[in-house]
């Protein structure tokens, strides 16, 4: 049966007031951990951000938590090297995955860091849903392809986040979430309603927050 993916809809006023009361009360960042035994309990449910270097996803995350500075960001691809965890209080976890496909690391490291995601996905009980970031100037792109294979084998369920949506014209816009949603077809771990979203001028924010509140 074929899926049908849609733009999320706006939230409706509770889930939008619950998405707000969760990133207007502290937000901490907690630790940063390379392997599986240094993760933090699995107390809470916790939603990740995966995404290829350079897609956006310290910008979306310190948007989404109104800190400036919450995730680091960096003009070098694959700088991110950990899985860093933040607290949204006792309610949540909101997980930061290093940036995938191109890094300027070693092979090994590379290959060390691909390894301990593909650990976390298939063995963290508590983990929600990922959120797949896509560059709207971009659509998808083979390494992107390669998570969410893998996220498909690990039975985690991945919702994609459109990032920089302020960056292109209208009709790339749209070809590009068209050729996004076509990709999404072929993968049954997907979310059918896509967030599209812009950092700098904060659209589809306060959907995605309202979307991670009211995750059971």
């Amino acid at each position: 049966m074929t899926m049908t993916f849609t733009l999320a809809p706006e939230a409706e006023e509770p889930a939008r007031e619950a998405g707000r009361l969760l990133f207007a009360g502290p937000v901490d960042f907690v630790k940063g951990v390379t392997t599986m035994a240094a993760l933090p309990p699995d107390d809470r449910p916790e939603v990740c951000f995966a995404g290829r270097s350079n897609v956006g996803k310290s910008s979306l995350i310190n948007a989404l938590t109104g800190r400036k500075n919450l995730a680091r960001s960096s003009n070098t691809p694959g700088r991110t090297q950990e899985i860093n965890y933040f607290a949204l209080g006792e309610a949540r976890f909101l997980v930061d995955l290093p940036g995938y496909g191109f890094a300027e690391a070693p092979v090994a490291v590379v290959r060390q860091w691909q390894a301990l995601l593909k650990s976390y996905l298939a063995g963290r009980a508590s983990l929600r849903r990922a959120f797949v970031l896509i560059d709207t100037r971009h659509g998808v792109k083979s390494v992107d392809e390669e998570i969410m294979a893998l996220l498909d084998r690990s039975a985690v369920t991945f919702q994609v986040v459109m990032t920089k949506a302020d960056k292109v014209n209208q009709a790339t816009r749209e070809a590009n979430i068209a050729q996004t949603m076509a990709a999404l077809q072929k993968h049954p771990a997907a979310y059918p309603e896509i967030v599209v979203t812009s950092s700098e001028k904060g659209e589809g924010i306060e959907t995605l927050r309202a979307i991670i509140a009211t995750l059971e």
